[in-house]
């Protein structure tokens, strides 16, 4: 799958981990569109490394989703989403590979 909506921020962790964090600002209509995308890169994270958990915790990975609703400057409604990912090394090195095209 191809991420439309999405674009990633990297940031790495002095300690070998490292984060993605995404933000999209639609319309009502396209909502759905973004949350079968945040759904697709939830589900391929634990499908690859299990159950998400605290790195400090000892997991692999961990995410964090956020939705509001805003109006932009003109006054139109917006959902905005927002995906925040932590990961190893490990996790860090596959998502880059599966989601290279995603990545600002």
């Amino acid at each position: 799958m191809t991420l439309q909506f999405l674009l990633f921020d990297q940031s790495e962790g002095g300690d070998g981990t490292g984060a993605f964090e995404a933000m999209a600002a639609v319309l009502p209509a396209q909502a759905g569109a973004v949350e079968a995308e945040i759904a697709a890169v939830l589900d391929w994270a634990g499908g690859h490394f299990g159950v998400p958990a605290p790195l400090e915790d000892g997991g692999e990975w961990h995410a964090e989703v956020q939705c509001s609703e805003e109006a932009d400057g003109s006054g139109t409604p917006r959902r905005v989403f927002s995906l925040s990912l932590a990961g190893s090394a490990a996790f860090c090195a596959a998502f880059e590979s599966r989601f290279g095209d995603a990545l600002a």
